[in-house]
C-alpha cells in the first residue's frame, strides 16, 4: 500500500512540474513592462502562441525517456499524452494568427510569400507542427515506414521549435525586456542539450553495454522468441511486465530501435526473452537473426507490472494476440517465486493452432494456481471452451466472488482492452484495480 501511495505522490509531483514548465513563459511574459496599446484579444492571441511554444519545448522532455518521469506514469501513458498534447499545441498555434487577424485584418499580409523573414518563420513553424501531427496520427494510413517516420518526426520537431524561436526574436515585442529574452534563450539551450543527450550521449552509453543473440525460436501465430544475453555485464534489473527499446542490425546512433515487452522472468536478467509477432518490416526479419549477433537495449520502461501492486489477493490477466508477452513475463516470474495466490488468465485469439505460447501456458498451470481461460474467435468443431469475445458475462462465469479486490492487467489490441475495461466496470471492478498496457504507442 505504501508503494502505491509513493507512486501516486510521484505522479502528482511530476504533473505539477509539467504544468509549471508550461505556465512559466506566460508568467514571465506578464512580469515587468507590457507593451502599451494592445487589446485583450491581441494579448490573448499572443499568449496562445507563447503557450504553444512552451508545450513544444516540454515535448522534448516527454520523449527523452527519463526514468524519474516514466516510472511514475509508465512510458506508454507519457507517449500517448505526448501525442494528444501535440494536438493541443497545434490548436493553440492555429488560433494564434487567426485571432490576431480578427483583431487587425491587415495582418493577413504576413501570410503571403513576400512577408518579412521572421513572419515566414512563424508560418513555417505552424506548417511543421501540422505535418508532425498528421504524420503521427495517420502514419499507418499514409503507409510511412516506422524508421522513416521517426527520422521525419525528429527533424520536424526541431524545425518547429527553431522557426518559432526565430519568429519570436524577430517580432521582439513582448520579449525585449531583460529576463524575458534570457528565458527563451534558456529554453532553446535546454532543447539543444536534450537532443545531444538523447541522440548522442545515451546511444554511446548503450554501446558500452552490449547484448548478443542467443537463439531465435519459432512460435505459433507467426511469432518467434528472441533470446539475448549481456556481453560482460550483469544485464538489466527490471520489473516483470516492463519493456525495452531494442536495436538489432543497427547501432543506437541510427535511431532505429523498436519497443518490445520482456517475456522472460525478472529473476533471470542474464537471459532476456522477447516474443515478437511478424507485423511489419522489422519484426518480420527477427527470425533471420543469428546467434552472436550484436543487440543494444535501452530500458527498462513501463509501469505495467504486478510488482507495483504486491498486496493484491490475486491477479487477473487479460491478453489478446501478442499482448501475451508482458503477461507471460509476469507469470514466469510468479512461477519462479513460488507464488500461491490464485491467478486468472483470459487469453483471446483467433484460432487454437495459432495461439502463441499455448504449451507453456498449460505447463504453468502445474506450477501456479492459474485458471487459464482460452477464448477463440474461430474454434475447432470439437472445442468445448469459450468462444467469441471476452464479454461481461464470460468474465462473471470465471471470476470469484471477491473480483473487486483483485488487480487486473490488460494487454492487447485497443478495441479489446477498451471493451474489457467497460465490462469490468459493469461488474463492479474499481477503476484503480485495472491496469492497461497501451498496445500501440507510435
Amino acid at each position: 500500500m505504501q508503494a502505491k501511495h509513493n507512486y501516486v505522490l510521484r505522479s502528482v509531483f511530476w504533473a505539477g512540474v509539467y504544468l509549471l514548465l508550461v505556465m512559466l513563459p506566460l508568467v514571465v511574459l506578464l512580469l515587468g513592462p507590457v507593451p502599451p496599446g494592445t487589446t485583450f484579444g491581441w494579448d490573448f492571441a499572443v499568449g496562445l502562441g507563447f503557450s504553444a511554444l512552451a508545450i513544444l519545448f516540454t515535448m522534448f522532455v516527454l520523449t527523452a525517456r527519463f526514468n524519474w518521469t516514466t516510472h511514475a506514469f509508465g512510458i506508454d501513458i507519457i507517449y500517448y499524452f505526448h501525442r494528444w498534447i501535440a494536438l493541443v499545441a497545434l490548436v493553440l498555434l492555429l488560433a494564434h494568427p487567426l485571432i490576431l487577424i480578427g483583431v487587425e485584418p491587415l495582418l493577413v499580409e504576413y501570410l503571403k510569400p513576400d512577408a518579412p523573414g521572421h513572419m515566414l518563420a512563424g508560418n513555417a513553424a505552424l506548417l511543421a507542427v501540422l505535418l508532425l501531427v498528421v504524420t503521427s496520427i495517420w502514419r499507418k494510413v499514409l503507409r510511412l515506414h516506422y524508421d522513416l517516420w521517426r527520422f521525419l518526426h525528429a527533424v520536424l520537431a526541431v524545425l518547429a521549435v527553431v522557426l518559432a524561436a526565430i519568429h519570436i526574436a524577430g517580432v521582439n515585442y513582448y520579449t525585449d525586456a531583460p529576463g524575458k529574452r534570457e528565458l527563451w534563450l534558456l529554453l532553446a539551450v535546454s532543447v539543444v542539450l536534450l537532443l545531444l543527450y538523447v541522440r548522442l550521449v545515451r546511444p554511446l552509453l548503450l554501446m558500452r553495454h552490449r547484448y548478443h543473440v542467443v537463439e531465435v525460436t519459432a512460435e505459433r501465430g507467426d511469432a518467434c522468441t528472441l533470446a539475448v544475453a549481456p556481453d560482460g555485464h550483469h544485464g538489466l534489473t527490471f520489473l516483470p511486465g516492463q519493456f525495452v527499446w531494442l536495436s538489432l542490425w543497427h547501432s543506437p546512433l541510427a535511431m532505429r530501435e523498436h519497443p518490445f515487452s520482456i517475456a522472460s522472468s525478472a529473476l533471470q536478467p542474464q537471459s532476456m526473452k522477447f516474443i515478437i509477432k511478424q507485423l511489419g518490416d522489422f519484426t518480420s526479419c527477427i527470425k533471420d537473426a543469428r546467434p552472436g549477433q550484436r543487440v543494444y537495449i535501452d530500458g527498462p520502461f513501463g509501469a505495467f507490472s504486478i510488482d507495483r501492486y504486491p498486496n493484491a489477493p490475486g491477479y487477473v490477466f487479460v491478453a489478446g494476440g501478442v499482448g501475451i508477452a508482458p503477461i507471460l513475463g509476469m507469470l514466469r516470474t510468479l512461477a519462479e517465486r513460488g507464488e500461491r495466490r490464485p491467478l486468472w488468465l483470459f487469453y483471446a485469439y483467433r484460432s487454437l493452432p495459432r495461439l502463441t505460447a499455448y504449451e507453456e501456458l498449460q505447463a504453468l498451470q502445474s506450477r501456479l494456481q492459474l485458471n487459464l481461460v482460452i477464448v477463440l474467435n474461430e474454434p475447432p468443431p470439437d472445442w468445448t471452451g469459450e468462444r467469441g469475445f471476452i464479454t461481461r458475462e464470460l468474465l462473471q462465469r470465471h471470476l470469484p466472488a471477491n473480483l473487486a479486490a483483485l488487480d487486473y492487467f490488460l494487454c492487447g489490441p485497443p478495441p479489446m482492452t477498451a471493451s474489457v475495461e467497460h465490462s469490468l466496470a459493469a461488474i463492479g471492478v474499481p477503476q484503480r484495480r485495472v491496469h492497461t498496457e497501451l498496445f500501440d504507442m507510435v
